[in-house]
């Protein structure tokens, strides 16, 4: 086409074509800039919902600080110091943009930005930054260097730190065989709406990293918490103590140990008596229980824990027991064959289940009562034979039952020992003292006190007819009969007659006293 043969009908076709291509040209650098335009319109509101979501996310963190200090604290302090960069590096954008804009007669119309004469003028003088340029240099490294700085030690966040160098990093860029600075390299010569667009672009990006910092701090201290490190095993069973030969329900459950996860408050109590400060502590995530076992039996701890959250009050329940057992102080020991209780006097027994409280526990047996509680007395004097069977039925808390029994066997009183000054057998004494002195019994090593009342006695003296006497002191035949006897002689005092109070059989006849007169 450009050859010197062509015609000049040619000439004019190719002179066509070159003014047809230009006004493509020209009709594309205006969509270009629209295009651009219209990013920026997205951009700016997706700033705008960003800025929203971290500020509340700031908010929530505050309260989080609030409720549990221990835990959130130096999270709200870090977070605070970037929301403070980020907010002073989107200011002076947000800024720089609203000068730029100004250049303009109507900044919507995208078409008519197409010169770069603001930032040419204000950050460049030939390849040397002017100060302008050098303060947008340093908002950059500002926000770059201190953010890293914050998150340096701050496990999980290496990515983001990376991240950030990456996305705000101002080195020189190569160009051809050399190398021209940043800020040229993307503002220098630029129309206008495509530098509105690249600042919009920094903010959005100086917002992702705050989210990303806030969203990665809050999921590293989640996955902390949830580490498996940090987990216990707690045993969760439906009572306190189970019986042997019963089906052991417990089921093994995980429990989270967090020292940094305190109650706000403690309302407890034990037995229905509220616990006081000094009956427990908060240690490591727990309130350890200082408080005393109690008597045997089951205990009750029940109440709330309460912690703060969001602002307000959130209550765990507290519903637990415990048992305490007696504590084992003596051996049980028994003797082969010596169950026994005896005819005419009441037998005191303690019956109950270990295990069982003494209201779950019934005893049945002829001649048997409760007395109070686990204790019991036997009256077996109108049972016939020679033995006495106890029935035991206990009612365990699940509704069942367990049952036992003992066989005792039934004995009769023992025989009485008659007595003379409470003396027995062969006894030497004084004429006189005879006299005077008073006739008893007794049962020897007999586990029951009974007293023996002498109602009468034969009383022999040698030589002389038996005297019937009643009461338990010789009377005037008795002494007169004494009077003859001679000085080493034997006085008997045989069926003696004997009675015990409460006793409703006929006592074994009593052994006789023999007295040798010494005067």
């Amino acid at each position: 086409m450009a050859g010197n043969n062509l015609s000049p009908r040619q000439k004019m076709i190719n002179l066509m074509y070159l003014i047809f291509i230009a006004m493509l040209a020209l009709n594309m650098s205006k969509e270009v800039l629209s295009a651009f335009g219209l990013m920026n319109e997205k951009l700016t509101e997706s700033n705008e919902a960003a800025t929203t979501r971290n500020a509340a996310f700031v908010a929530s963190l505050d309260q989080k600080a609030i409720d549990q200090k221990a835990k959130y604290e130096p999270l709200k302090d870090k977070a605070h110091q970037i929301d403070v960069l980020a907010t002073d590096f989107n200011n002076y954008l947000e800024e720089l943009k609203s000068k730029m804009k100004a250049t303009v007669d109507d900044p919507t119309d995208y078409e008519i930005m197409d010169k770069g004469d603001y930032l040419d003028e204000n950050f460049f003088k030939g390849d040397k930054l002017k100060p302008g340029g050098e303060e947008f240099m340093n908002h950059m490294a500002t926000f770059r260097d201190g953010v890293a700085k914050i998150l340096a030690d701050e496990k999980g966040m290496e990515s983001v730190v990376k991240d950030v160098q990456k996305k705000f990093n101002t080195d020189d860029l190569k160009r051809g065989a050399g190398t021209v600075n940043w800020l040229m390299h993307h503002y220098k010569g630029f129309p206008l709406v495509a530098s509105l667009t690249k600042m919009t672009q920094l903010q959005a990006d100086i917002k992702t990293t705050e989210s990303e910092v806030l969203s990665n701090m809050l999921q590293g201290t989640l996955s902390s918490e949830v580490s498996m490190t940090n987990y216990t095993t707690l045993l969760e069973t439906t009572k306190s103590a189970y019986f042997n030969g019963e089906t052991f329900d417990g089921q093994i459950v995980l429990g989270r140990k967090d020292a940094t996860t305190k109650p706000n408050r403690v309302e407890l109590t034990l037995d229905g008596r509220p616990l006081t400060e000094d009956q427990y502590t908060i240690e490591d995530g727990k309130v350890k229980l200082n408080v005393g076992t109690g008597n045997p039996g089951e205990h009750k701890i029940e109440g709330k824990l309460i912690f703060a959250q969001d602002g307000e009050d959130v209550e765990v329940v507290v519903d637990q027991s415990f048992a305490t057992v007696p504590k084992p102080n003596a051996a049980t020991i028994s003797a082969d064959k010596m169950n026994v209780v005896y005819r005419g006097v009441k037998n005191p027994m303690t019956i109950s289940f270990a295990g069982v409280s003494d209201n779950n526990v019934s005893a049945r047996a002829q001649g048997l009562s409760r007395v109070r509680g686990s204790n019991y007395v036997m009256d077996v004097t109108t049972v016939k034979g020679r033995e006495v069977k106890i029935n035991v039925t206990g009612k365990l808390p699940d509704g069942s039952s367990v049952n036992d029994n003992a066989t005792f066997r039934i004995k009769d009183l023992p025989k009485p020992t008659g007595t003379i000054r409470g003396e027995d057998g062969a006894i030497k004494m004084q004429r006189n003292s005879l006299e005077i002195s008073t006739i008893g019994a007794k049962f020897d090593d007999f586990d029951f006190e009974l007293p023996l009342r002498v109602t009468g006695f034969k009383f022999k003296v040698p030589g002389q007819p038996t005297i019937n006497v009643s009461g338990s002191k010789l009377d005037s035949r008795a002494k007169s009969a004494l009077r003859k006897a001679k000085r080493g002689s034997g006085v008997q005092i045989f069926d003696i007659q004997a009675k015990a109070s409460g006793v409703s059989v006929i006592l074994k006849k009593v052994s006789p006293v023999f007295i040798e007169l010494t005067n």
